[in-house]
């Protein structure tokens, strides 16, 4: 007596198959534009001119590039941990300013090796822009309020991980097909 390849659970187990499947190739694609990103980050990195400082929906198109902001009011300063420009661990600090344009800038003054929160009353400060959680920050290059210099943003330091991603995929795929068939031939033995 042949036992019959049940319709239903094969069709589902196929389903979420194609399902990890087509995830896999579209983290493979999500890994190319993440390269291709980078690539025109470190482009920016090269070129001087200034960029007006961005609003919040459109700051990802002049991520690393040089702009000013004017700290007319300092809201306060925050230390998070960081590196300084000779690669020391330590503290950064970033002022919270109101700008010209009527919005809030978060501004990375410097380093240093305390995480005590310097004076500083604001002013016009030049610098790249950076990422900041899901906002923007302008990295100083010039360091302010007697702060030593801080590393430069670094568009390698953004995460790639997209060929892991696709990796885990794949063997979601293969390890639900495994199961599968070892639950097929359990099932008929």
């Amino acid at each position: 007596m042949t036992r019959r390849v049940p319709i239903i659970p094969t069709i589902i187990v196929l389903a979420a198959v194609a399902t990890m499947i087509a995830l896999g190739v579209w983290q493979l694609g999500r890994k190319a534009e993440k390269e291709a990103l980078i690539v025109r980050y470190e482009a920016a990195l090269g070129d001087r001119a200034l960029v007006p400082w961005p609003k919040p929906a459109d700051f990802t198109s002049d991520l690393f590039r040089r702009t000013t902001v004017d700290c007319l009011a300092v809201r306060g300063i925050d230390p998070i941990a960081g590196k300084s420009a000779t690669g020391r661990n330590g503290w950064v600090h970033i002022a919270r300013c109101s700008h010209a344009g009527g919005g809030l800038a978060d501004v990375t003054i410097g380093w240093s090796r305390s995480p005590d929160s310097p004076e500083w009353s604001g002013g016009p400060v030049t610098g790249r822009l950076a990422t900041y959680g899901d906002a923007v920050r302008l990295v100083a290059e010039t360091p302010q309020a007697g702060l030593d210099p801080l590393a430069a943003p670094d568009p390698g330091d953004l995460p790639n991980n997209h060929l892991a991603y696709a990796g885990q995929w794949f063997f979601f795929a293969l390890t639900a097909l495994v199961i599968y068939v070892l639950a097929l031939r359990r099932r008929r033995g």
